[in-house]
């Protein structure tokens, strides 16, 4: 009942519809037809459908359904093949659709989703959502070719009208009806159709039929569609979004895929900025393994984001246009949202394909040009270091620091990128901190910096939650205690408070949380944290004033405390204190006139509590005077609080410090007094002194007096004071008077009062608290002329010059008094010179005094306080020592009553720091020897000259201080429960430089270093000339030639230091190389400034080498060698030296060294110097192993031959107290040599192959001769050097060699069987050696044999190996082998245990230890066998017998 009820009401509403459809279509100017034949063809339109169970509406109402649409579907195809009129029914009912969808409304209702009728309540039979009418007709085969056509001769009325009410387009749903259809019955005309249509469309219309073919098509349509869409591609960049959305989603040939990934890659150029992310999308997503790296390194080169961004310039111009009113985005927004785009297209290519993140490490890492790295490599590491995909974390990382440590990724890149792309690395904040902070760690130097920068640039260019975490995570890098990156931390945070003080403000919390964690830190970290603290605290606008109060409490809370540590900190604060308190601030000059009265007020009560706080203290008085010295030097302070300062500063020195002349000394002393070292005879008559002697005698009475110094507590006046007390009185009068010193100018010729020296010569007969006070007389006093000297050194008159150099004489003097002292006064602890150091509580001398007593010949004028730290002397020490220390041994008592004395290396802590100014004194001309001698202290001279001693005096400072500040030693974590020594004591003031301050002081120094070494070069000349070229001839002064050869040296040195600084690499600093090469070039050839680099490189290394003649001891040689290796790398081509150098060397090598007394050099330095010499030879001779065959083949045999103290004839360096040096250096660079041989490769051709041949041949008899010297020379040093270095010779010839010898078997047999049968010897004398090793259970020796062992055995199982591949395994046998000693003999010990222990033996044997038992034995095996390949067995018959049956 129901169902007939629904179907009458079908009919009658279908009835209805067809009279008014059929007015529509007749009133809309369809071409009219009979009325007969037109009311049938409707009526069989709309009779099918309304028995089908379809309504037809045409009040705008959606069409409605009955029936489920595959039951309708089934209707419809039923009724249209019952139909009598079969097939034409099909083109009646098409026609019928035809005049139903004339009327643009009513095809609009077929286009759209019908609606379920429902009736009675019964929904069961109808789904709730449908299909349209035409989606429907289009699942029925039969009608769907019909309706198709009739749908896309529709898409042209519509294409042009736009979007229409509701925001629908026709066009775009009659595209959607074609969508995941069940099936095509013509799949090719459909795309042909299509295609024709997009020919002809506007784009909008072309963009959703081609982003729709891959959900019309059926796949066999793909090829071709995608060939049609490659080429419409490069026809139109508009369309490259949909072209490249419908190409990824068909399924292609891996051909095809590649075809059009190149078309679209050539097309990359041209493409627009929003499109650019689906290109890339689409290039990463369509990769395959194989051309993975390929495809990403040219993505790479072709994806410029540098041209995606505006210019700054042009960014701030377009956001003004904007802010005024225009609607359009700001152009830099949306190229940041397209790079952001981009970066996600590549991020979801990194996550899922790991073949893509590790083209993209490879493709970055093959970047070998700084100009060649674009911003893309920098997001991309972010980008693999965030997603972590595939663990690629670890290789950006990794990757990151490489680059930086090799300068390819700079400082400038960053930059870039944080300004053109901060939106979008917002995004990988974490990322960025996570890679700063792991290169803040690092130990390597060269990285610090850089993670230094992306700290930087995130704190300036993201939002406050980042530059919160970027505060957190460098205050966390302050209190972790590892010096470098505290240091690099503080100078960030100093740098950000100076750039952003307003937003620093914000965190000011942060940063003072770090002083609660400064035990770990060094006075000079606390000097940076007080700084940057008082400077948001303190400074002009006071932005962090709320961390004033905390500040004032830590600083008096420290101040009062009694533990000299604490007290230091509370100093270091206040000081920091009152520079930013009272530092020089314009606005308020020019407002006021000068610092507010209340802030006066605080500055002066501050000093004042420093000052009382410190009074008790002579080393917290010091501390104090130091600091603020540095704090005049540093700042600049207002002109109230200066003066102030001076005032206080002028009548305190002279009340404490000096007194007037007069006619007698009184008081008791524990040596007489007496007015010494005055420089201004003349006026002695009310002159002033230092008073020094009984300042000294006083502070030790009051330190030995307990009751005395309690009552006194409010002030002690200490000669510790002195030196840093006349510092800051210097520093004040100085910016006072803008460098004119006259005010003080007395102080630098006024005598000391002293006690006569000649005391020093009886330090046995005096007490030993006597022989104390003498030795902290002279370190006062030296200490005393060091700050006069820093104070004086820049005046320009002649007379202060010549007072100058008059103190430095006075200096050099007193150090040899110091060191005979010093050598009577074992366990004497100097007083402190240097007071923010670690040093200040005195630990560190109790374990370097007794090092320091060294017996020392006491030509101390030249010692003062020599070169690097004690542990880093070597160098230094030839210094002086390398030239005598030899020779002297034998005469030890002899020289012992003449003269004894320490070294003062070790004291070098105890001297006052001097500043970088005083070597300007270097300028001065060179001393002549007959000047020295008469007229020491007269200034009859018109010319100020340096002495020899002064001069070394000054180039040994100099050269500690290159040391220090450009050689970049890498940073090394503290040993756990070792003390930590602090090594950069003696240089706080040298801390405050950059580098490349030091090194264009250096620069401007190398004119007067040039002239110095010239003088040395002329006096050694003229010396030789006079002995007729005998270095030790009658007119040799052995103390002169000491000394000036020490001269030498160092000027060698400090030029070496001054060129190997690594920053002169650094793009900024480039002039300043050139200008440093221009100084030793222009020395040759006028006219520097034009030279390129290379011919600047070219005539300096010129220069130097014309030095070779005259060097004066090999430790010498080898400074000259090592400048010329540094020079000769500053230019571009290095190899261009090689042969000059080498033949330098082996110059030096082959000559006969000969101290100025005639003996002949010895000792360990030399044997240093010989080591590094010979090694610089080999490395730069042209072929090595040549080299080594001919020292190991003729100079070792002369030497055999030679009487027992005789050298070899042609290597006179080369005798039996260097014959290891030399051993050691050939097997090490043997080693090296046949690491580097190439190895074999399947391409070579015959000549290759016999060319490398010859070279293992070569060094395989090399290898031979080295290993069978152990014979004669069998000393345990010689035989562990022959076992290590046999391993790795052995190892090689395994990886390298054997693959050769493999393929070289059948063509060159002889010469295989040759290499074989001499690398068998060796292999023997190295199993005999294991076998010693074991007898003497030498720990030493045995530690290699397990290894050496397992690679012999390695080598008899590779040679049968090689034998079985070429066919020869007939001719491999194996014997039973003995184990000997080095003298051939057998080991009876283990042989009577072999019938016992058969499995231990095995397994011993199985390291390839003998070879067979004799050579007669193997000689016999050979002839078994064919000749030519038992010998080669023979190799391995000996070596597989010691596997069976020795040890």
């Amino acid at each position: 009942m129901l169902r007939k009820k629904r179907r009458g009401s079908e009919d009658k509403g279908a009835g209805a519809s067809a009279t008014t459809k059929a007015k529509k279509s007749r009133s809309a100017g369809r071409q009219s037809k009979e009325p007969a034949p037109e009311e049938t063809n409707q009526s069989v339109f709309a009779v099918f459908l309304g028995e089908a169970g379809v309504t037809l509406r045409q009040d705008g109402t959606s069409n409605e359904i009955a029936v489920d649409q595959v039951v309708f579907q089934k209707r419809i195809q039923q009724q249209l093949q019952k139909s009598s009129r079969y097939p034409a029914i099909v083109q009646e009912f098409t026609t019928g659709l035809e005049s139903h969808i004339e009327d643009p409304e009513r095809f609009r209702n077929c286009l759209l989703p019908c609606v379920p009728r429902l009736s009675d309540g019964d929904s069961s039979c109808v789904s709730s959502f449908q299909e349209s009418l035409l989606r429907m007709l289009l699942g029925i085969e039969m009608l769907q070719t019909s309706v198709i056509n009739v749908l896309l001769e529709k898409v042209p009325e519509f294409m042009l009208d736009g979007t229409g009410d509701g925001g629908l387009s026709i066009p775009r749903i009659i595209i959607n009806q074609l969508k995941w259809l069940d099936r095509i019955v013509d799949s090719k005309v459909l795309a042909t159709k299509l295609m024709e249509l997009v020919s002809v469309a506007p784009v909008e219309v072309q963009r959703d039929i081609i982003t729709s073919l891959p959900e019309i098509l059926e796949d066999s349509q793909h090829h071709d569609i995608a060939r049609e869409l490659n080429t419409l591609l490069q026809e139109n960049t508009q369309l490259t979004v949909p072209i490249l959305d419908a190409l990824s989603s068909l399924n292609l040939t891996s051909s095809l895929l590649t075809e059009v990934r190149e078309a679209v890659m050539s097309t990359l150029a041209a493409v627009q900025l929003e499109d650019l992310p689906m290109v890339v999308k689409f290039i990463l997503h369509c990769v395959s393994a194989s051309d993975a790296y390929e495809v990403v390194c040219s993505l790479r080169k072709k994806l410029d984001l540098e041209q995606c961004v505006l210019p700054p310039v042009l960014q701030t111009s377009q956001s003004h246009v904007t802010s005024k009113g225009s609607a359009s985005t700001p152009a830099a927004g949306s190229s940041q949202d397209s790079i952001a785009l981009i970066l996600d297209g590549i991020k979801s290519a990194v996550r899922f394909q790991k073949t893509i993140s590790e083209a993209w490490l490879k493709a970055i890492e093959s970047v070998d040009e700084a100009q060649d790295h674009k911003i893309i490599d920098l997001l991309v590491l972010f980008i693999l270091h965030s997603t972590n995909a595939n663990q690629s974390r670890r290789g950006a990382e990794r990757l990151l620091k490489v680059k930086v440590r090799t300068g390819l990724i700079q400082e400038a890149l960053l930059q870039k990128t944080f300004r053109d792309c901060s939106q979008v690395m917002r995004g990988y904040f974490p990322s960025i901190l996570a890679l700063a902070q792991s290169l803040l760690r690092s130990p390597d130097p060269c990285v610090v910096p850089f993670g230094g920068h992306m700290y930087r640039h995130s704190f300036t260019a993201f939002d406050s939650y980042c530059q919160q975490e970027v505060v957190g995570s460098l205050v966390t890098h302050v209190c972790s205690g590892v010096s470098g990156e505290v240091d690099m931390a503080l100078e960030l945070l100093c740098g950000l408070v100076t750039e952003k003080p307003s937003e620093m403000a914000l965190y000011a919390v942060f940063v003072k949380g770090i002083l609660d964690y400064m035990d770990n830190l060094t006075p000079q970290q606390i000097r940076r944290l007080f700084h940057l603290l008082s400077k948001l605290a303190f400074g002009h606008q006071q932005q962090a004033s709320h961390i004033q109060d905390d500040m004032h409490i830590v600083i008096r809370k420290q101040l009062s405390s009694t533990v000299p540590k604490y007290k230091r900190i509370g100093i270091i604060g206040a000081v920091m204190i009152v520079g930013s308190m009272g530092a020089f601030r314009l606005k308020e000059i020019k407002q006021n006139g000068s610092l507010p009265p209340e802030m006066f007020r605080q500055v002066t009560a501050l000093l004042e509590l420093v000052k009382s706080s410190s009074e008790s203290s002579p080393e917290a008085a010091a501390l104090y005077y130091d600091e603020l010295a540095n704090l005049i030097l540093s700042t600049s302070l207002d002109p109230q609080v200066q003066e102030a300062i001076a005032k206080s500063v002028l009548d305190d020195f002279q009340d404490d410090f000096v007194v007037d002349l007069g006619p007698e000394i009184s008081g008791s002393f524990p040596f007489p007094a007496r007015v010494m070292y005055n420089l201004d005879e003349e006026e002695s008559q009310g002159g002033i002194a230092i008073d020094l002697l009984p300042l000294l005698a006083k502070d030790i009475q009051n330190k030995g007096e307990q009751q005395h110094q309690t009552e006194k507590a409010h002030k002690r006046v200490s000669p510790l004071c002195l030196s840093p007390f006349f510092r800051l009185l210097r520093l004040c009068e100085e910016k006072q008077h803008q460098g004119d010193l006259e005010e003080i100018d007395a102080l630098l010729g006024c005598p000391l009062i002293l006690t006569d020296m000649d005391i020093v010569e009886k330090t046995e007969s005096l007490s030993k608290a006597e022989r104390e006070f003498l030795c902290t007389l002279l370190f006062h006093t030296i200490n005393w002329f060091r700050e006069v000297i820093n104070a004086f050194c820049k005046q320009k008159e002649i007379e202060m010059k010549m007072k100058v150099m008059s103190r430095l004489q006075n200096i050099t003097y007193l150090q040899t008094l110091l060191e005979r002292a010093l050598a009577g006064t074992p366990g004497y602890v100097p007083p402190i010179a240097n007071f923010d150091g670690e040093s200040t509580d005195g630990i560190m001398l109790s374990s370097t005094a007794p090092m320091n007593k060294t017996k020392k010949d006491g030509t101390g004028k030249k010692r003062k306080a020599p070169g690097k730290n004690s542990e880093n002397n070597t160098q230094l020490d030839e210094t002086i020592e390398g030239d005598k220390t030899q020779q002297e041994q034998p005469e030890k008592e002899k020289e012992k009553e003449i003269r004894q004395g320490v070294s003062l290396v070790a004291y070098r802590p105890f001297f006052r720091e001097l500043d970088m100014e005083v070597l300007s004194v270097l300028q001065c001309g060179m001393l002549s020897r007959t000047l020295l001698d008469s007229e020491l202290h007269t200034k009859v001279q018109e010319e100020v000259l340096l002495g020899p001693a002064e001069l070394v005096f000054l180039l040994e400072d100099m050269l500690r201080k290159l040391e220090f500040s450009l050689t970049a030693a890498p940073a090394k974590r503290a040993p756990f429960l070792k003390a930590r020594t602090d090594k950069s004591v003696g240089f706080s003031h040298l801390q405050q430089r950059s580098s490349k301050d030091i090194a264009s002081c250096c620069v401007q120094l190398l004119p007067a270093l040039c002239s110095h070494l010239e003088n040395c070069h002329n006096h050694f000349q003229a010396l030789l000339s006079e002995n007729n070229g005998v270095v030790d001839g009658p007119a040799t002064d052995v103390q002169e030639h000491q000394v000036m050869s020490s001269g030498y040296q160092l000027l060698l040195q400090v030029l070496n230091s001054t060129f190997s600084w690594s920053g002169f690499s650094q793009p900024g600093q480039r002039s300043l190389r050139k200008k440093a090469l221009g100084v030793l070039a222009g020395r040759l050839k006028e006219g520097g400034a034009e030279l390129t680099l290379d011919q600047l490189v070219k005539h300096s290394f010129e220069y130097l080498v014309n030095f070779r003649s005259t060097v004066p001891s090999l430790s010498t040689a080898l400074c000259l060698s090592q400048l010329l290796s540094t020079v000769s790398e500053k230019g571009g081509n290095p190899a261009a030296y090689r042969e000059q150098t080498a033949s330098l060397a082996k110059r030096f090598l082959s000559q006969e060294w000969v101290t100025a007394s005639g003996e002949r050099e010895r000792g360990n330095k030399f044997n240093e110097a010989l080591h590094t010499l010979l090694s610089i030879y080999l490395e730069h001779v042209d072929d090595v192993l040549k080299a080594v065959e001919e020292i190991a083949g003729q100079g070792i045999p002369e030497l055999l031959n030679a009487s027992k103290d005789e050298s070899s004839q042609s290597w006179p360096t080369l005798n039996r107290q260097t014959f290891l040096v030399f051993y050691k250096v050939l097997m090490a660079e043997l080693e090296k040599a046949a690491r580097k041989i190439p190895a074999f490769k399947i391409s070579d051709n015959t000549e290759a192959q016999s060319e490398k041949l010859l070279t293992w041949n070569l060094a395989v008899r090399d290898f031979h001769i080295l290993v069978n010297l152990v014979k004669v020379f069998d000393s345990r040093p010689v035989l562990n050097v022959c076992l290590k270095y046999g391993r790795l010779f052995l190892e090689s010839f395994l990886k390298l060699g054997m693959p050769l010898l493999d393929n070289s078997f059948k063509r060159h047999k002889e010469d295989v069987q040759s290499l074989l049968k001499t690398f068998q010897l060796s292999t023997r004398q190295l199993h005999h050696m294991c076998g010693h090793s074991k007898i003497h259970q030498d720990t030493s020796l045995t530690n290699h044999v397990p290894a050496l062992k397992k690679s012999l055995e390695l080598f008899v199982y590779r040679v049968k190996a090689m034998l079985m591949l070429n066919n020869c395994q007939e001719a491999f046998w194996i014997g039973n082998l003995k184990n000997r000693n080095l003298k051939g003999e057998e080991i009876l010990s283990q042989r009577s245990q072999e019938n016992e222990d058969d499995d231990d033996d095995n397994e011993e044997q199985r390291s390839p230890l003998p070879q067979e038992e004799s050579e007669d034995e193997a000689q016999q095996t050979d002839s078994e066998e064919s000749k030519k390949v038992n010998r080669e067995d023979d190799v391995d018959q000996s070596d597989l017998t010691n596997d069976s049956d020795s040890n």
